[in-house]
C-alpha cells in the first residue's frame, strides 16, 4: 500500500466515529500532514475532541489532552523541576505537551499567560524550563478546540497564538440524516473502541516527506503571493496576512496535492483551503467590523484574484 493508499486509510477509520464531515476529516489529515497546528472553533459538543481522538488512534500517537480552566498554569503545559531528595538535585518533570498529539480543550478559557505557554512548543519544537530547554517527541501536532468568542468565561486567543495555528476549522452542526447515522452507530457504545491504528509513527514521518516533496510553480507560489499582499493593502483590514501565512498556504497545498493523487500544485488546491489558513490571521480595521468579517474579506480577495493557467 502506497502513502496515498495509507492517507485514505486513515481518512475512512477516523469516518467509523465522525459522520458526514469528510471535507474537515480531509483538511485535518492535510495540515496533519503539512506539519501544521489545527484550531477547531465551535460550540461544544460536535465532536471535536472525539476527532482528535481517532485520528490520534489511526495514526499511533502518544495522545494528551488538557482541559483549560482559568486556573490551569504553564507550568501545567510546559513541564518544572522538581527538587529529588535522593540525588539532591532539581530533575525535570514532563508537562502535558510532550506528547504525539496535545488536545487542547478550549483553549479560550485559560488566562493569556497560559494560552502563550503553548508558543514556543508550537513553533520552536521545544519547552524551557528554568532555562534548559526540552524537545517535544516527534511527530509533535496541537489540536486546539476554541468555543465561540463571548461565550461565558472565554479568553480571546492573541494574534500571535493564532498565526500558529495552520488552519482554523469549524464542525458545525450535523445535517438530520448525518445525526440520525450517529445516533444508530452510538447505541451500543461510543464507537472509539473500532478504530484501530493504519499507520506507524514512522509511516506517518514518510507521508509527510513525500507531501513535502510536492513540486509548486513558480505561477502557484505568484498566486500565493498575490493573494496574502492583496489582505495587506485592503481598506478594511488594519493586519493583512503574514509570511508565515503564505507559507502556510503553501505547505498545506502540497499536502492537498498529494492526498488528491498529485505530485505538483494546481491552483484549485490553494483555493480549498485559502480561507482556513488565511482569515484567522487578518484583523479588522475600527469601525469596518460591522460592516465585513475577516472570512467574507478573504473570501472577497479569493474571488477578485485571477487564477493563474498552469501549462
Amino acid at each position: 500500500m502506497n502513502n496515498r493508499d495509507l492517507a485514505a486509510a486513515v481518512a475512512a477509520e477516523v469516518k467509523k466515529v465522525i459522520v458526514g464531515k469528510d471535507q474537515i476529516l480531509f483538511k485535518v489529515l492535510a495540515a496533519i500532514l503539512a506539519q501544521g497546528h489545527i484550531l477547531l472553533e465551535d460550540i461544544p459538543g460536535v465532536g471535536k475532541t472525539t476527532l482528535a481522538l481517532a485520528f490520534a488512534k489511526a495514526l499511533n500517537l502518544q495522545f494528551s489532552r488538557m482541559q483549560f480552566t482559568p486556573d490551569v498554569m504553564p507550568s501545567d503545559i510546559t513541564g518544572f523541576s522538581l527538587y529529588n531528595k535522593a540525588t539532591g538535585k532539581m530533575e525535570y518533570q514532563p508537562g502535558a505537551v510532550l506528547c504525539n498529539l496535545f488536545l487542547a480543550d478550549e483553549l479560550n478559557r485559560a488566562t493569556s499567560r497560559t494560552q502563550s505557554a503553548l508558543l514556543e512548543a508550537m513553533e520552536e519544537g521545544q519547552v524551557t524550563v528554568d532555562g534548559v530547554s526540552h524537545p517535544v517527541p516527534d511527530p509533535f501536532l496541537v489540536i486546539a478546540t476554541q468555543n465561540p468568542t463571548g461565550a461565558s468565561g472565554t479568553q480571546q486567543l492573541p494574534d500571535s497564538q493564532l498565526d500558529r495555528f495552520l488552519l482554523r476549522l469549524s464542525m458545525g452542526y450535523p445535517s438530520p440524516a448525518e445525526e440520525l447515522e450517529l445516533l444508530k452507530r452510538r447505541q451500543f457504545g461510543s464507537g472509539m473502541d473500532g478504530v484501530g491504528q493504519i499507520v506507524s509513527r514512522e509511516q506517518l514521518r514518510e507521508m509527510r516527506a513525500e507531501a513535502g516533496r510536492v513540486y509548486v510553480s513558480d505561477g502557484v507560489l505568484e498566486y500565493i503571493v498575490r493573494l496574502v499582499n492583496k489582505t495587506r493593502d485592503h481598506p478594511q483590514l488594519l493586519q493583512g496576512a503574514s509570511p508565515r501565512a503564505a507559507l502556510a498556504v503553501m505547505s498545506v497545498s502540497r499536502a492537498v496535492a498529494f492526498l488528491r493523487g498529485r505530485d505538483y500544485v494546481v491552483p484549485e488546491d490553494v483555493q480549498s483551503i485559502w480561507l482556513d489558513a488565511a482569515a484567522h490571521r487578518l484583523l479588522a480595521a475600527p469601525g469596518a467590523e460591522n460592516s465585513a468579517d475577516p472570512a467574507s474579506i478573504a473570501a472577497e480577495v479569493l474571488r477578485s484574484t485571477p487564477s493563474p493557467r498552469i501549462q
